[in-house]
């Protein structure tokens, strides 16, 4: 395993990887006021190996006065499998959503394509001003969608989950993520703080997704096969999906 940084994975991976992943950073510098978000020096670029495949991560993260932590993965396994993986999580005193995307290919095909503004309160409602901007985008028709898991009721009824089909539908899930995001860093630049009772609903949520979030066995698996039980529990509960305070 080496940490030395190399240049970005993203030049090697599916296209549709590219331009999200260069969407998601456009739109964080557009709309947020960022600053580091110091990882341990072991996580922010690792190789190791896969089945015989080199494995290689790199992760970015950034916060902001609204969110803790937004974090951007690459990862990518020999000529097999390319994934992203794009969370940010707010601050406890805003009642903003959960943004989350994740694709996984292989071999030139996106085999799943997930993204969602996930609620955090209490209620599980999206904040109005969300709800009313997410309400008026077209409703979209994807040939190949894919069922939740079973954990997957953290999710909204605007979240999307499919097998795009062609380039038009990669498209289609590329421009309708890219709307989650305007909307998302739009609304969260000018929201206010809440009491302290709402923020304690609301980190609850957060411990909450992140907790449903660890149960995916998949992402788990593949990291125990690469780097052991003990690095991969660790990956998964600071990078990925760490608790908020």
């Amino acid at each position: 395993m080496t940490t030395t940084p190399l240049p970005s994975l993203r030049e090697q991976q599916h296209p549709l990887i590219r331009q999200l992943a260069d969407s998601i950073e456009a739109a964080w510098h557009k709309h947020l006021d960022l600053s580091p978000y110091h990882l341990p020096d072991e996580f922010g670029y690792v190789e190791g190996r896969l089945e015989g495949e080199k494995l290689t991560i790199e992760n970015r993260c950034y916060q902001t006065p609204q969110f803790r932590k937004m974090h951007l993965e690459l990862a990518k396994v020999g000529n097999l499998l390319d994934i992203l993986h794009c969370v940010m999580f707010p601050r406890p005193e805003y009642d903003i959503p959960m943004f989350g995307c994740d694709l996984v290919g292989g071999r030139g095909q996106i085999s799943a394509a997930i993204a969602d503004l996930s609620p955090l309160n209490s209620q599980h409602a999206l904040p109005k001003s969300y709800a009313s901007a997410l309400v008026t985008l077209p409703e979209l028709n994807f040939s190949q969608p894919r069922e939740l898991p079973e954990w997957g009721d953290i999710f909204s009824e605007f979240c999307i989950f499919v097998r795009p089909s062609s380039p038009e539908e990669e498209n289609l899930f590329l421009s309708r993520t890219q709307d989650f995001l305007e909307i998302h860093c739009t609304q969260a630049s000018i929201s206010q703080t809440v009491s302290s009772e709402q923020a304690v609903q609301i980190l609850a949520g957060q411990r909450n997704y992140c907790t449903k979030q660890q149960q995916n066995d998949k992402t788990r698996r593949v990291l125990e096969k690469a780097f052991g039980l003990d690095w991969a529990e660790q990956y998964m509960t600071t990078v990925l999906f760490d608790m908020p305070n």
